[in-house]
């Protein structure tokens, strides 16, 4: 019987931790494991790792062996003077070299070249990271919004299906008209499309925030009624875009790739410069054979050799030349590619920037229209009763104030995600930020 009961009580226990609502940062760890574009950017970052000791093995010695065993039969017959003569020999040698790089300009530029791409490699992971964030708070979010647009028209419509039943039998005794049924039919009609409308949306959310952890989501956790929103700190929104024109990890790796740019023009000018290297080698040769019936002596060698190897490139048909224009090119382009980079950035914090703002004014606003709106419908809810207003006016009043709701909640959603595009414009939006929206978060 113990045993039961304790049964009994860990699967209600392991029952009520699934049937819990998943927040915020859950559905980001689940992201981090799942979401197949940030495994890109991770395997992305790999391969951008290798960038740099590819760049180094220019610099380093170069070893190695190579060999050869040839045995080799031949025969002479010569039938007129009766001679047959045959011969068999064996050749079996090996080489070791050795060649050090001592002056190559453009092995070097390839060196600094591999830092810079492996360090560009990073940046673009970085911004994957913050991307990652605010794609899974505005997946998040418009989960949220479209669930609470549901609740409104589901909600919208109980009270017009009650409304519609008060108008009927108002109209079967007498005290109102068939007009009065009609237009509550109508607004119920549009109602119960509305709920359609919105059940699909809802799914469509879903299926977005499931694109992104893998695995259909659940319940969410929802915000905490008559919460604060944070404000924006500094208030001020030049410091944001200037963060933003210089910490932003794409203008961090557009500089990086401006940097690759410039090095890349000096390497292709390297094709003019001499080179020097330090050489050396072994060389070992065994060669047996025989003649006839008889045996020659072996012939064994060894070599060895070491010096420096020097090359002066003087004319190659103009393909460095033009290889240098190219890369001067490349290098405006990317200059190009920098400045629309910080252009973006700035532009990408003024809009979220302004868009807290514009959030913070519209959640106050829509607060205090939310209280007018219920004042409004109860005041008409008591006119319709005692005969000075009509039907469609308590429909319209209950119409308001559940688009007022359904307004502040988008709000509330939207200023929480300009929060954080605002903090990944600047180039300093971390997983802290997002644990602190998730403290403005309960569960069902």
């Amino acid at each position: 019987m113990r045993l039961t009961r304790l049964a009994s009580l860990f699967a209600a226990t392991l029952f009520a931790c699934h049937a819990q609502a998943a927040d915020l940062l859950q559905v980001y760890k689940e992201a981090l494991a799942n979401d197949a574009v940030f495994a890109s950017a991770r395997a992305a970052l790999s391969a951008g790792a290798e960038r740099a000791p590819q760049g180094l093995a220019g610099l380093l010695p170069n070893l190695g062996v190579n060999g050869s065993y040839v045995r080799t039969d031949s025969s002479i017959d010569v039938p007129s003077a009766g001679v047959n003569r045959s011969s068999a020999a064996t050749v079996n040698s090996y080489t070791v070299s050795l060649a050090q790089p001592l002056v190559r300009w453009a092995n070097w530029e390839t060196y600094q070249q591999g830092k810079l791409l492996t360090a560009v490699s990073e940046a673009q992971f970085g911004q994957a990271q913050q991307d990652l964030i605010v794609r899974v708070a505005q997946a998040y979010f418009d989960v949220l919004t479209a669930q609470d647009a549901l609740a409104s028209v589901q909600a919208q419509k109980v009270a017009i299906t009650e409304q519609l039943a008060s108008a009927k039998r108002n109209f079967e005794v007498g005290t109102a008209t068939i007009t009065d049924s009609q237009e509550a039919q109508a607004r119920y009609d549009l109602a119960e499309a509305q709920e359609f409308a919105a059940q699909n949306d809802l799914e469509i959310r879903r299926s977005a925030l499931q694109q992104i952890i893998g695995r259909p989501a659940g319940d969410l956790a929802t915000l905490k009624p008559g919460l604060l929103l944070p404000k924006p700190e500094p208030e001020r929104m030049e410091p944001w875009i200037d963060s933003a024109e210089t910490r932003n990890f794409g203008v961090l790796a557009q500089q990086l790739s401006l940097e690759v740019a410039r090095r890349e023009i000096s390497r292709n000018r390297a094709g003019h410069y001499p080179t020097l290297d330090l050489v050396a080698s072994r060389s070992h040769s065994d060669q047996n054979g025989t003649l006839a019936a008889s045996q020659t002596p072996s012939n064994v060698g060894t070599n060895n050799s070491i010096g420096v190897q020097w090359n002066i490139p003087l004319f190659s048909g103009f393909a460095v030349t033009s290889r240098v224009r190219e890369a001067i090119a490349l290098e405006q382009r990317s200059r190009a590619d920098l400045e629309n980079a910080r252009r973006t950035a700035a532009q990408g914090a003024r809009q979220a920037f302004m868009g807290i703002n514009s959030g913070l004014a519209q959640v106050r606003a829509l607060q205090a229209a939310e209280i007018s709106s219920q004042s409004a419908l109860e005041s008409n809810r008591l006119g319709y009763q005692v005969g000075v207003r009509i039907n469609i006016d308590v429909l319209n009043a209950q119409q308001q104030l559940y688009v007022t709701r359904r307004d502040l909640a988008r709000a509330r959603y939207d200023t929480l995600v300009n929060g954080l595009r605002l903090k990944a414009a600047a180039g300093v939006l971390r997983e802290e930020d997002l644990a602190q929206v998730n403290l403005l978060l309960q569960s069902i």
